[in-house]
């Protein structure tokens, strides 16, 4: 079956851009477009989309609500956000990422990266650009506890082993690279990562790389 996907975007000529680029593509259909926040909801809500591609700064209602409202308890549907924006560090994405987006593209990246964007964050691999998520954390590390400050008690429902994966998704590895860095296989890996994500009740591996900093685990810009 094909992904859904709806286009968020304030600005019609990049709506249709973003479509031609995606019905282009076999295995993707544009269900619906929205031009605010608001509209997004009510689209979601009618359409079912697998992925919403979802811009930050719009009218009414920002990208950043409207993320959360899609992804946030008692949400209507399994749609997954992917959020454009214009500039690879804007304050504004970590706060998408902590209202449940599972990831972020820059709007002028390649056609082919937007389409593997789509496919990745369609199949539950959140973490499309693990490297840039991590700078952005770094970059607002301000705002993020000291590495001092209490572990939550939820940290020590995990195990030391998905402990060890969760400080690796958070430097953004992907599942091979944390596969090889612990000697184990990649299907190990997916097993762990599974628990951490149920164990702490996140959504995906996005929200578990801003845990590990909110939490202190990992202390920002550490290697």
């Amino acid at each position: 079956m094909a992904i859904r996907v709806l286009l968020v975007d304030d600005q019609p000529l990049l709506r249709t851009g973003f479509r031609m680029i995606l019905e282009a593509e076999q295995d993707i259909a544009v269900v619906g477009e929205a031009g605010d926040g608001l509209q997004a909801l009510d689209q979601v809500r009618a359409l079912q989309p697998d992925v919403v591609l979802m811009d930050i700064r719009m009218p009414r209602m920002d990208g950043v609500e409207a993320t959360r409202q899609i992804t946030g308890p008692g949400r209507d549907g399994p749609a997954k956000v992917l959020v454009l924006t214009t500039f690879d560090l804007d304050e504004y994405v970590v706060e998408a990422l902590r209202a449940g987006a599972s990831g972020f593209l820059l709007k002028d990246a390649p056609a082919n990266e937007l389409v593997q964007a789509i496919r990745v964050v369609a199949d539950g691999e959140a973490m499309l650009a693990p490297s840039i998520t991590r700078r952005l954390l770094d970059k607002y590390a301000g705002h993020l506890p000291s590495g001092d400050d209490p572990v939550p008690d939820t940290l020590h429902t995990l195990t030391d082993r998905e402990v060890e994966v969760l400080k690796l998704v958070a430097r953004g590895l992907s599942n091979a690279e944390i596969a090889a860095d612990l000697f184990v296989s990649e299907t190990t890996v997916k097993t762990h990562v599974g628990h951490v994500l149920t164990k702490l009740g996140l959504r995906d591996r996005v929200q578990a790389a801003v845990y590990a900093y909110e939490s202190g685990l990992v202390r920002p810009g550490a290697q």
